[in-house]
């Protein structure tokens, strides 16, 4: 049986003090409020679908100015389309709340020194998953340019929506979560997981491993996407060290 130290009118009782049961509860409350954001958000994307589905057409148009219209092959494709950009549009505007909701759960288990850190952790989780897919989305008309000259001269440019909002949705989510890497590495320094002196003696590594990373996980293959993503990541890289050592002091 937990033994529960007292509390000050509504106020929770600490971590150590609730029973693994309240701890799946506060998880469930947790959950339930992501996916209920997620799908109120899902529902504006989906009503949105028209400027969003311009937006992301226009690197398309980018590199074929005189031809970029989508065509569909299969009856459901414009649904399966819609529903897609519903869901990831969800996800995007969702996001604020996702990382709020993520940090609220593990912030009572921190110490009070490791609290006051919650708001500007979640802040920069936000700002650094949106510039992610902002680069992604402003690199994409190179990838497109890459894939189209490997291709050759004899290939035209028709391309099926559903394939082609896959690719550039699936380039944006990457760099998006790929952007949380200095998150990680900071909140490990500050809980003791790994400290700035060991995470420098191990830069040479970590440079080739992100190197690698980019070049296995980049969904376009392009040369230019891979090197988008990996140069941000290494500097991350040694400006996490730099935040955990001054945070450290």
């Amino acid at each position: 049986m937990a033994i529960r130290l007292p509390t000050r009118g509504k106020e929770k009782p600490t971590p150590d003090a609730m029973t693994l049961t309240e701890h799946l509860t506060e998880l469930r409350r947790r959950l339930m409020i992501m996916v209920a954001a997620f799908l109120v958000m899902a529902v504006v994307a989906f009503l949105l679908y028209n400027p969003i589905l311009h937006a992301l057409q226009r690197p398309y148009c980018q590199v074929n100015p005189r031809h970029c219209a989508f065509y569909v092959t299969a009856p459901l494709d414009g649904l399966s389309l819609r529903i897609k950009i519903g869901a990831f549009g969800g996800l995007v505007l969702a996001s604020p709340i996702i990382f709020w909701q993520f940090w609220r759960f593990i912030t009572p288990g921190l110490r009070s020194a490791e609290k006051r850190y919650a708001v500007p952790f979640v802040a920069a989780s936000i700002a650094l998953f949106l510039a992610g897919c902002a680069l992604a989305y402003y690199i994409f008309p190179h990838a497109l340019e890459f894939l189209k000259a490997i291709g050759g001269p004899e290939l035209r440019q028709i391309y099926n929506p559903n394939q082609y909002l896959g690719l550039i949705l699936l380039m944006m989510a990457l760099f998006g979560i790929t952007f949380e890497f200095p998150v990680v590495l900071v909140s490990l320094e500050l809980l003791g997981v790994v400290t700035p002196k060991k995470l420098l003696s191990w830069w040479r590594w970590a440079v080739i491993g992100i190197a690698l990373a980019a070049a296995i996980f980049t969904p376009s293959s392009d040369p230019f996407s891979m090197l988008a993503l990996a140069v941000p990541l290494t500097a991350f890289y040694f400006v996490s060290i730099a935040i955990g050592k001054i945070l450290g002091r």
